[in-house]
């Protein structure tokens, strides 16, 4: 029964438990004895127990290998010696695949030290969190940026910011937000973008943050710099002949008073026509005012949900006959049908009509086919969008940076305010405005809400 290999402990301890039962049964038949009968009957069950015993110790050994994977225990070592070949054999395989994933855990462990002093030291601030709020990873930047010094969950945020909180929770992928925080009496504002990922079946949220204080202040300085130079532009246009007509009138006058000579016909027909462009000029010049003060009192949108189509449909049928007398093909395509916007109807009309007739205009200057186009969609963030693209001449890449900005215009009759008013009701939407153009190939325009 000291056996030490393994195989040739199970086989002795079979062959007697047989030769054990064949005695009983030579016994039984031929010289029954209760005595002999009982003992044998002893010795097969304590045989036969025995025999399970050293099954189930394999099995227990090999049940302890499968937990110590399962419960990334892998500080067990098994002996490769003095058990039988193929024990041995088997212990060794165990030993190697430990080892692996002790080599296996060990670069895992470094990889996440790795990449977890990557992101603490980022300059991008970083905050993943679960449905519930909890907060998985926040790096040195994003507590810097927010003005904490830790977070366990997003809610705790609310003493920062509400609005904060409200844009991480309801944000979904591809979303942006500016915060405006205050922090130690300095204003920050911030940018965050979402996107939502899923790992091991529970959902996610990545936010990236950063302060982009100084690149709003160079992009507010550049925008004020280019409104004084359309204001200046256009009022020193309407002024300049009105100061140089009231100083020929005024010259006139007083030549007359001085000489104390009647004003004769003729010079009285020049100042009236002198005094009728001068009133033209200034009623032009409160035009441009008027202009400029509805620019600057844009309504807050009173947001429905609204059928894309019939929103169309009403946009199209106001410009049906221009379009017709111009011979424009217009095309219009809805995917799914029945699409459904959130917005205010009355400020996306004005949008609408806007950029239609500028597309209308776009297309005067061709000769073959004209084809206006628009998409309604959704796109791959999950957002509603509205594409209005037309085959015209195009917009040039000098004037394609500049036509949203107020007053500027390219076209010989026109206020120059209705593509900054579409931008500023689409961002008012929480939404955008785009473009992109071709020369002598076309434009597109991209509504995102």
């Amino acid at each position: 029964m000291g056996f030490k290999n393994l195989r040739l402990l199970l086989i002795g301890r079979i062959v007697l438990l047989i030769g054990t039962i064949m005695l009983l049964a030579y016994v039984t038949y031929q010289a029954p004895n209760n005595v002999n009968l009982t003992f044998l009957i002893i010795l097969i069950v304590i045989q036969t127990v025995m025999l399970v015993r050293s099954i189930d110790k394999t099995n227990r050994e090999i049940s302890g290998f499968l937990s110590s994977i399962k419960y990334d225990d892998f500080t067990t070592t098994y002996p490769t010696q003095g058990r039988g070949k193929s024990m041995n054999e088997l212990y060794a395989e165990f030993n190697n695949v430990i080892k692996k994933f002790r080599e296996i855990r060990a670069d895992k462990e470094a990889n996440y030290h790795y990449f977890r002093t990557i992101v603490q030291h980022v300059g991008i601030g970083l905050i993943t969190f679960n449905k519930l709020g909890d907060v998985q990873i926040i790096n040195s930047s994003a507590k810097k940026l927010i003005g904490v010094e830790s977070l366990n969950n997003i809610f705790e945020l609310s003493k920062v910011s509400a609005k904060l909180v409200e844009s991480l929770v309801k944000l979904k992928t591809g979303g942006s937000a500016l915060i405006e925080l205050t922090n130690e009496g300095t204003r920050t504002q911030l940018s965050v973008y979402v996107i939502e990922l899923v790992l091991r079946g529970e959902e996610f949220k990545l936010v990236s943050v950063q302060n982009i204080q100084s690149e709003l202040e160079e992009k507010e300085m550049e925008a004020w710099q280019n409104l004084i130079r359309v204001l200046t532009h256009e009022i020193m246009n309407s002024v300049t002949p009105l100061s140089s007509l009231a100083a020929t009138v005024e010259t006139n006058l007083v030549d007359n008073i001085e000489d104390d000579v009647p004003i004769e016909k003729e010079e009285l027909e020049d100042i009236y026509l002198a005094v009728q462009t001068i009133k033209r000029r200034s009623e032009g010049l409160i035009r441009f005012v008027s202009d400029f003060r509805n620019l600057t009192r844009i309504p807050e949108p009173k947001l429905h949900e609204i059928e894309v189509k019939k929103v169309l449909d009403h946009v199209s049928l106001l410009l049906k006959l221009e379009m017709e007398k111009k011979n424009v093909d217009y095309i219009v395509n809805i995917s799914p049908v029945g699409l459904m916007f959130n917005a205010d109807k009355e400020l996306l009309d004005q949008v609408l009509i806007n950029l239609l007739q500028n597309a209308i205009h776009a297309l005067d200057e061709n000769e073959g086919e004209k084809a206006l186009i628009v998409n309604a969609f959704i796109n791959e963030y999950g957002r509603p969008t509205l594409t209005i693209r037309d085959n015209g001449v195009g917009i040039d890449e000098e004037a394609l940076g500049k036509i949203f900005i107020p007053f500027f215009t390219t076209k010989k009759q026109g206020s120059g305010i209705g593509l900054s008013l579409s931008k500023q009701i689409m961002r008012k939407h929480g939404g955008s405005i785009t473009v992109k153009s071709v020369m002598n190939e076309g434009t597109e325009f991209t509504l995102t809400f």
